[in-house]
């Protein structure tokens, strides 16, 4: 049974402000919580789920007490859930642990602006498709532990690590590596040599880079264009730059 204080804690975890004091986000959604339960750098907090999810079996919640355990009516999940049809299952968990970072030895994502909370989500999972596992973001990106950038990691949030920064600094930091950066005239990304390690910058989808991070860039690269569309989707772009440059 839920109760008073759960609703009001979890709708509190909807505010950057609470997750970042107690050091946990929430994921919903049977896929997308059985994947992050599988991580070996996050635990889970408490499980709200309904009985059929639980009936199921779920053995990575069998070392949790059953105080951490909540059984749900589908009308109690409506009430704690941020998403429009409710599926089954609400987990918080602490927020995953990585290694430190270091931008000298791969390939990492710059993202410049990427203020959707589902573009974010989606490029994170691009990141993890092609083994991107750093990512750095402009101080004014959305929140990775947004519940809509979460939901749209679809577990890649538990393999890709997240720093939130002064993006022209951290690529001062690196004064040999190259730096790729998506713009709209630049090197055709279907002409470069698969480059092995370096930072590759993706911007705001209006704005693009801003001017103090694009006179950092090395390498401009562009998609080419063959037709009338004014832009590409961030995480579309990415994935393109990313198929072209990874490998």
């Amino acid at each position: 049974m839920l109760v008073k204080s759960q609703v009001k804690y979890i709708q509190s975890l909807g505010h950057k402000k609470f997750r970042d004091q107690e050091g946990v986000f929430v994921a919903e959604g049977p896929k997308g919580v059985q994947e992050l339960l599988k991580a070996g750098n996050m635990r889970p907090v408490h499980v709200y789920a309904l009985a059929e999810w639980l009936g199921e079996e779920q053995p990575a919640i069998r070392s949790l007490p059953p105080s951490s355990i909540t059984t749900l009516r589908q009308e109690e999940l409506e009430r704690i859930s941020s998403l429009t049809t409710p599926n089954q299952v609400l987990v918080v968990f602490t927020k995953p642990e990585f290694p430190t970072f270091d931008f000298g030895n791969s390939l990492s994502l710059l993202l410049d602006g990427i203020q959707d909370p589902g573009n974010l989500g989606t490029i994170l999972r691009i990141a993890d498709w092609f083994g991107i596992r750093q990512v750095a973001c402009s101080t004014d990106c959305a929140d990775v532990f947004n519940a809509k950038t979460v939901q749209s990691t679809m577990g890649s949030i538990c393999r890709v690590g997240v720093m939130y920064g002064d993006l022209p600094a951290l690529v001062a930091r690196y004064p040999g590596l190259p730096v790729f950066g998506a713009t709209l005239e630049g090197r055709s990304v279907y002409e470069m040599e698969r480059p092995g390690k370096g930072m590759i910058v993706i911007g705001n989808e209006s704005k693009g880079i801003r001017p103090e991070l694009l006179a950092a860039i090395r390498v401009p690269v562009t998609i080419p264009r063959i037709g009338s569309a004014e832009s590409l989707n961030a995480a579309v772009a990415t994935g393109i730059i990313l198929s072209h440059l990874v490998g």
